[in-house]
C-alpha cells in the first residue's frame, strides 16, 4: 500500500478535485482549485519521501506489473512538482482557472506518467503511456474556441495514435519472440529463443519510434513545434519537462534492461538522433518570431542533449541524464510560466511582446534571465552543470565526436538565447508596466528561480539522487 501511495494520492486528490468542481460556487473554484493541487501535490511527495521511499532493493509489485525502485520514485517526485508548478501557473489564466476537469486531467496525466517510469511489463507500459496521453490530448486542445488551440490537440491525437500503434507493434514483435511481457525476464527470454538479430533490430527501431515521439526527437518531432505553440501556455510547458521525463524514464528502463546485448547499436543509433534533435532544434529555433515555437524548438535540441547521456550507455550516462531533466524541469517550466504571464497581461506571446520586459517587470525579466541562461548552460545555473555531466559521460564513453557537436550546438543556442535577452533588456519607449503579478505566478516563479540557482550551486543531494537511479538500472 505504501509503495503505491504517489498512485494512490494522486487519484484521491483528483477525486477531491471533481468534487470540489460539482458542489462549489464558481469564485471558490477560480480561488482554490490551484491552491488545492499543489498544496495537495506538496503534500503526496512529503509522505512519498517520508513512507514510501525504497529502502531495500528494487522489488516487483501488482505480479510483477510494477518495479518498486529508486528510478520510478526519483522520477514520480518530478512529476508531481510538474503538477503542482503547472497548477499554480495555470489558476490564474483565463478559460483555465476553476475549471476542475482541467485539474483532474493534469492529476490523471502524472498518474499515466508514475505508472510509465515503474512499469516492469510491457502491457502495465502501455496502459501508463495512453492513461498518461489520452489526458493531454485533451490539455493541448483545452481552449474549444481557439483554432490554434482546437489544431493542436487534433495534431497531438493523430501524431500520438501513430507513435503508440508502432511502439505497440514493436512490444508485440519482442512479446512474440521472446515469449514474455516482463521487461527484466525479456533478454534472457530473446537470448534463450536465439531471436533473429534482424528482427531484435526492427523491434528495436519500432520501439524507439514510439519512445522518440514523447521525447520530441528528431525526427519524430513533427508535432512538437504546432502543438506547443497551440496549446494553453501553461500546458506546454508541462508538456516539455513532465512528458519529456516520463518518455525518458521509460526509455532509459527500456534500453538497458531489454537491449543489453545490443548496447554497441543502440548507442550508436541513440548518438545519431541526439547530434539530429541538436542541429535541427537549434538551427530551426534562430528563424522563429514566436516564444512559444522558439522554445519548442530549444526542447528538440534540450532533448538531443540528454540523449547524448543515453547514448553513453554507462551509469554517469544515465546519472547526467536524469540530473538534466531535473534541472530541465524548473529551467523550462519557469520560461513558460514567464510566457504565460506575458500572454495574460499583453494577449500574445510573440518575442515583440517580450521588448522592454525589463522596464514592464524587472523582476520577470531577472527570471527569464535565470532560465535562458540556464538552457544555455552557463554557470552558475542548473543547465551548466547537467551539460557538463552528459558531455563528461560521452568522453568517457569514448564518444569524443558527440561531446563536441554538443559543444558546438550548445554555442548556436546561446546565441538565439541571447537574442531573446537582447530584446527583453533593451530600452523600449512607451511601453506600459506590468502593474500586478499574481500570488500563485510570483510563488511558482520563485520556486523555480531558486531552483535553477540551487540545482547549478549545490550539487550534491540532486547529483546523489540521479546517482541513485543510475545504479538501479543496471540491477535486474
Amino acid at each position: 500500500m505504501r509503495a503505491l501511495l504517489p498512485e494512490i494520492g494522486l487519484l484521491v486528490l483528483a477525486g477531491l478535485v471533481l468534487g470540489l468542481d460539482l458542489f462549489s460556487s464558481e469564485v471558490s473554484r477560480q480561488r482554490w482549485l490551484g491552491w488545492v493541487v499543489a498544496a495537495g501535490s506538496l503534500g503526496i511527495a512529503g509522505l512519498s519521501l517520508a513512507f514510501a521511499y525504497p529502502v531495500a532493493s528494487p522489488r516487483l509489485l501488482w505480479g510483477g506489473a510494477l518495479r518498486l525502485d529508486e528510478v520510478g520514485f526519483v522520477f514520480r517526485m518530478l512529476f508531481l512538482a510538474g503538477v503542482g508548478l503547472t497548477a499554480l501557473f495555470a489558476m490564474q489564466v483565463k478559460d483555465l482557472a476553476g475549471k476542475g476537469e482541467f485539474f483532474a486531467l493534469l492529476l490523471f496525466s502524472a498518474l499515466g506518467f508514475s505508472l510509465m517510469a515503474s512499469a516492469a511489463d510491457m502491457v502495465m507500459l502501455f496502459l501508463a503511456i495512453e492513461t498518461a496521453s489520452i489526458p493531454l490530448y485533451v490539455l493541448a486542445g483545452f481552449y474549444l474556441r481557439d483554432i490554434r488551440s482546437a489544431e493542436a490537440g487534433l495534431k497531438y491525437v493523430l501524431f500520438g495514435a501513430v507513435a503508440s500503434a508502432t511502439l505497440l507493434y514493436g512490444l508485440s514483435l519482442l512479446y512474440g519472440m521472446g515469449g514474455t511481457t516482463r521487461l527484466y525476464d525479456l533478454e534472457a527470454a530473446l537470448r534463450q529463443a536465439q531471436a533473429p538479430l534482424e528482427m531484435v533490430a526492427v523491434a528495436l527501431f519500432l520501439v524507439l519510434v514510439g519512445f522518440g515521439f514523447k521525447v520530441a526527437a528528431v525526427p519524430f518531432h513533427f508535432w512538437a513545434p504546432d502543438v506547443y505553440e497551440g496549446a494553453p501556455t501553461p500546458v506546454t510547458g508541462y508538456l516539455s519537462t513532465a512528458s519529456k521525463a516520463a518518455g525518458f524514464a521509460v526509455l532509459l528502463r527500456f534500453l538497458i534492461g531489454v537491449f543489453a546485448e545490443q548496447t554497441a547499436f543502440w548507442t550508436l543509433l541513440i548518438g545519431i538522433l541526439a547530434t539530429a534533435s541538436m542541429l535541427v532544434g537549434n538551427y530551426l529555433a534562430l528563424v522563429q518570431s514566436n516564444a512559444k515555437r522558439l522554445l519548442a524548438y530549444s526542447s528538440i535540441a534540450q532533448a538531443g542533449y540528454i540523449l547524448i547521456g543515453v547514448a553513453a550507455g554507462t551509469p554517469l550516462g544515465a546519472t547526467g541524464a536524469v540530473y538534466y531533466l531535473i534541472a530541465y524541469l524548473v529551467t523550462n517550466l519557469a520560461a513558460f510560466g514567464i510566457l504565460t504571464v506575458v500572454e495574460q497581461v499583453l494577449g500574445s506571446s510573440d518575442l515583440k511582446a517580450l521588448e522592454g520586459l525589463q522596464q514592464r517587470s524587472a523582476p520577470l525579466a531577472l527570471a527569464m534571465l535565470a532560465a535562458l541562461l540556464s538552457l544555455g548552460g552557463i554557470p552558475p545555473f542548473a543547465g551548466f552543470i547537467a551539460k557538463l555531466l552528459v558531455f563528461g559521460s560521452a568522453v568517457e564513453a569514448g564518444q569524443i565526436w558527440l561531446a563536441f557537436v554538443g559543444v558546438f550546438n550548445s554555442i548556436i543556442a546561446l546565441y538565439y538565447y541571447l537574442v531573446v535577452l537582447r530584446t527583453i533588456y533593451r530600452f523600449t519607449p512607451g511601453v506600459e508596466p506590468i502593474s500586478e503579478i499574481k500570488p500563485a505566478w510570483r510563488l511558482a516563479l520563485g520556486i523555480c528561480v531558486v531552483g535553477i540557482v540551487l540545482i547549478g550551486v549545490w550539487i550534491a543531494p540532486w547529483y546523489s539522487w540521479a546517482g541513485s537511479v543510475a545504479r538501479v538500472l543496471w540491477v535486474y
